[in-house]
């Protein structure tokens, strides 16, 4: 595929740097994306920015149609994708601030559509859940950039709105997962479906209400912390993407090798 546009998820603040930045819209077999696709280009490499939620936070993520809006991802020719979020920690040596590339996930979320495969015996592997390459890829970013980024751990996605009660944070906790989110699933698993490169970058806003008496996760707390990391974000993603090659030797790319695909991709 050469190299193919980088697909980046996140909120409307990581694509204000685009340059050349147009507007487009993409129809898709599942329905609307979250919202209009930015295309653009950083460091001479072309770039789809998807705002998650859509502009304004309007899609909260147990609403999100995550099947439309990485098919229309791929549809515009994306092979890799970068998937900044925030989330809560579970453990105390993350504090608010800390940026985590995870290498696990685990799925508490329910009700959501998440496979592209409806009809047939189609079972990708998603034993490791992120793009090995995208995952190093990231690391030597940041390294680059003196930024401080814990290498590996277990994000756990839950469905929301709400955040955890106490007893459910401390139940993640002993697990010995790292990480709270509520849009990590499935939309990697939906990558992978479709043959995609998918790196999680995330981003540490609060202490998960397990962790001490004193901690409880407030809607405002987060998105201040989240402002607050902005920019040192939009560095690493957009050094990032400058910095990725071609997908052709990633296992990702490899995800349909001996299945036998029931739907047309594009």
């Amino acid at each position: 595929m050469g190299n193919s546009p980088v697909g980046v998820i996140g909120g409307s603040g990581l694509y204000e740097l685009l340059e050349d930045a147009s507007f487009v819209d993409v129809p898709t077999p599942y329905g609307a994306p979250s919202d209009s696709l930015v295309r653009g280009a950083v460091g001479g490499r072309e770039v789809v920015f998807l705002p998650r939620h859509g502009r304004g936070h309007r899609h909260p993520a147990h609403v999100i149609n995550y099947r439309a809006n990485m098919w229309a991802l791929r549809s515009l020719g994306v092979r890799q994708v970068l998937g900044p979020c925030a989330v809560g920690s579970l453990q105390a040596s993350l504090g608010p601030g800390t940026f985590v590339v995870p290498d696990q996930v685990v799925d508490r979320t329910s009700g959501r559509i998440s496979t592209y495969f409806d009809t047939g015996a189609v079972h990708v592997g998603f034993a490791d859940p992120y793009c090995p390459d995208g995952r190093a890829a990231v690391l030597k970013t940041a390294g680059e950039l003196d930024q401080a980024v814990v290498d590996g751990g277990t994000m756990v996605v839950i469905n929301g709105p709400r955040f955890s009660t106490r007893a459910e944070s401390v139940y993640y906790a002993r697990q010995e997962w790292s990480l709270i989110n509520m849009t990590g699933l499935p939309e990697a698993a939906l990558a992978r479906e479709l043959a995609m490169c998918y790196t999680s970058i995330a981003l540490v806003t609060d202490l998960d209400a397990g962790l001490d008496e004193e901690s409880a996760v407030e809607q405002e707390s987060v998105f201040r912390v989240f402002s607050e990391n902005i920019s040192r974000l939009r560095e690493l993603v957009l050094r990032t993407v400058a910095s990725l090659g071609a997908q052709e030797d990633c296992r990702c790319a490899h995800a349909h090798d001996g299945l036998e695909i029931p739907t047309d991709l594009r």
